[in-house]
């Protein structure tokens, strides 16, 4: 994530130049409160451009080209009275990046009888242009709409602090997010190392789309490779690693030495294999041949593919493309992002038990994550250690990236709860996850808008995050619960 440049927000406020004179202390208020914005916005990853006010049709020009040559990723455009929409218009059109329109009143409400004691309808008239923000938001609208350019709006307060309207600025604080997932995506290498699951039909993705929807960089890489740098590992670098192990995992009596050690030395090469091809994230499958160096790579990379992943390098088995993707997006938030489908439903308790064998989110974990021993990876070549998890106890939300012929991928969401209970215990991630509108309801709607039968599980309840991010990305999000 430290690779990943600032988000840079180009912030800019619109008003009347016929204003100015008619209403002295006008203009300077506004950009008080422009400025108000651009404060709440900053933040460690954030670059805020702040442009000013837009006043006339001949500025509009003049900061079109500026959020050019600033390389402005999104423009927040703060209504601070009403303005002309040709104001607008130029900038949006020459930046070619989405647009946040905020709406925000400088107070919850006039105070009439202060307003009302003015001493003449000239200060009236200038104290309510201040308060004119919602004025234009229509004519925008309408412009926006016949542009073909996507309008996206947040309606409230701007106040004295972000507690005078809380549910505005967590609204803000959400597209900021959600275009903070956008901007990493597109800044993101993911490496994809082997190849499918043979007559894994579902799984199969169209690269070209990938790339044309969420900006990401595709390297195709070889197992070879990583092999190459596992058995050059000198025997020096593996104690620092088993303790990094021993921190990280609550490894099981029964696992044998030789695989920690065989774990530890491909947990190493996967580090400087992602460092070499400067991965944000990796989709791997491999058979591998009995016996060959290659297999007992790809045997023994779960604990190293589980310590990727929790520190945001989001890695998936079975060459699972889209469904790196939305792990990688729920990173991004903050919300972990672990590698799951179903395993089997509990009638009797309304829930469905989820996981998977592979790599799991172990930043996300109910409890210090097992490693246990498996003589056999079900469906897969070899044997070796695997992880054992269940994610953490209350809400969380299920995300899966689907190719469809629509836009070419959509967003799937489900919110849930993952509640305590008996779970497999068999070296696999595994939870319960109930849903308000019931297992059965689930399982039905869910299967019903075509995913792959993988998904991503994130901490909390994310959805109205996502549906901007869909909204950023121009695609689409259904959300079933």
């Amino acid at each position: 994530m430290s690779t990943i440049p600032n988000l840079r927000i180009g912030l800019f406020g619109i008003g009347l130049a016929a204003y100015w004179p008619q209403f002295p202390g006008l203009e300077a208020r506004l950009q008080s409160y422009v400025q108000t914005v651009a404060d709440r916005l900053a933040a460690p990853t954030n670059t805020i451009v702040n442009f000013g006010l837009v006043d006339s049709s001949e500025r509009a020009v003049e900061v079109s080209h500026a959020a050019r040559r600033e390389d402005v990723d999104l423009l927040v455009l703060y209504v601070t009275t009403y303005a002309l929409s040709s104001t607008v218009l130029p900038i949006v059109r020459r930046a070619k990046v989405p647009v946040l329109v905020l709406n925000l009143q400088p107070t919850a409400a006039l105070d009439y009888a202060a307003f009302n004691a003015l001493p003449n309808r000239t200060a009236m008239t200038g104290d309510w242009l201040a308060y004119c923000s919602a004025c234009p938001m229509p004519e925008l609208a309408n412009v926006f709409q016949r542009s073909g350019i996507p309008f996206h709006q947040v309606n409230g307060i701007l106040g004295d602090s972000r507690d005078d309207d809380p549910i505005c600025w967590q609204e803000i604080d959400a597209w900021i997010a959600a275009a903070h997932v956008a901007h990493t995506l597109s800044h993101t290498r993911l490496g994809l190392m082997g190849h499918y699951y043979s007559g894994m039909l579902d799984i199969a993705t169209d690269l070209t789309t990938v790339a044309s929807v969420f900006g990401i960089h595709i390297e195709a890489l070889e197992v070879d490779e990583l092999t190459a740098l596992r058995l050059a590992v000198p025997d020096t670098a593996v104690p620092a690693t088993l303790e990094a192990f021993a921190q990280a995992f609550d490894i099981q009596p029964d696992c044998p030495a030789p695989e920690l050690d065989i774990a530890a030395r491909t947990s190493i090469a996967l580090d400087q294999f992602v460092e070499k091809n400067q991965l944000g994230a990796l989709a791997y499958f491999y058979k591998g041949t009995p016996g060959s160096p290659n297999e007992d790579t790809i045997a023994s990379i779960i604990l190293g593919t589980s310590m990727l992943t929790a520190r945001g390098i989001s890695t998936a088995g079975e060459y699972e493309i889209k469904n790196v993707l939305a792990m990688k997006i729920l990173d991004t938030l903050r919300a972990g992002g672990s590698f799951t489908e179903y395993y089997a439903v509990d009638f009797t308790d309304d829930v469905v038990l989820m996981g998977h064998d592979g790599p799991g989110h172990t930043a996300i974990a109910e409890r210090k994550t097992k490693v246990r021993p498996l003589e056999v990876f079900h469906g897969k070549v070899g044997r070796g250690l695997s992880v054992e998890m269940s994610v953490k106890q209350g809400p969380v939300t299920l995300l899966s990236v689907v190719e469809c012929k629509h836009k070419g991928f959509k967003l799937l969401v489900a919110q849930g709860e993952v509640e305590p209970g008996p779970i497999l215990q068999i070296g696999n991630t595994n939870s319960r996850f109930r849903f308000p509108i019931g297992a059965r309801n689930f399982l039905t709607q869910w299967n019903a808008q075509a995913p792959a039968h993988h998904c991503a599980i994130g901490l909390g309840h994310l959805a109205p995050t996502l549906q901007k991010l869909a909204h950023l990305l121009n695609i689409d999000l259904v959300q079933i619960c």
